[in-house]
């Protein structure tokens, strides 16, 4: 079971890093780039949300470091931490790498990958509200679900590149759309990795 200790704060940390990811990634989905201006607001928000993060896990690592008597393993608590800020991290620099490719528009590809992934992050932040309230057994359907949001993005990301090179004629734009993709996809493996570290925590401590 989960140790009963005043330090329960830890958790409440873990949620905050998770409701920041929500957080960024609903602007992420929501925010609409018309021009090169709307670019650079997009990518510098979102370099905001990941500076913002990485100061939430340094400020746990500050307070795991002064805590002898932890909810949760302290190996755990991080991990699970880091996780979420490498979903957080990819984000960020998807933003950055779509700026740099002065794109403004998104394909339906990507709408449909970034829709996915934003509904990964809810799960996330549910399954740390959770773990906050010491509901093991429940984290497990979002344990499941995010699961499930990485393998539509497994097929999402076959079916944009097959659809690339089927009909994008230009070098440069398959070469760009394809890392896009990619990265995409990258970041709901990272949703993934927070998945099965949340399936660890409920392991050892059920």
């Amino acid at each position: 079971m989960l140790f009963p200790s005043k330090n329960d704060k830890f958790l409440g940390m873990l949620s905050t890093i998770a409701l920041n990811l929500e957080e960024a990634a609903k602007y992420f989905v929501d925010f609409k780039i018309k021009n090169l201006d709307d670019l650079r607001e997009f990518s510098r928000v979102m370099k905001d949300y990941e500076k913002k993060g990485d100061t939430y896990i340094h400020e746990l690592i500050v307070a795991l470091n002064k805590t002898f008597i932890t909810p949760l393993e302290r190996e755990d608590i991080l991990a699970l931490a880091m996780k979420m800020d490498d979903v957080l991290d990819g984000f960020e620099q998807w933003s950055t790498r779509f700026e740099i490719y002065n794109l403004t528009r998104a394909d339906e590809y990507m709408v449909k990958f970034v829709d996915i992934l934003l509904e990964a992050s809810k799960e996330i932040a549910e399954a740390t509200t959770l773990l906050n309230k010491k509901k093991l057994f429940n984290i497990r359907n979002n344990v499941i679900k995010i699961n499930d949001y990485e393998s539509e993005c497994d097929e999402l990301l076959q079916d944009s590149i097959r659809n690339l090179f089927e009909y994008e004629k230009d070098p440069i734009n398959i070469i760009k759309y394809k890392e896009l993709y990619e990265m995409l996809e990258e970041i709901a493996d990272s949703c993934e990795d927070v998945a099965n570290t949340l399936e660890t925590i409920i392991m050892r401590n059920a």
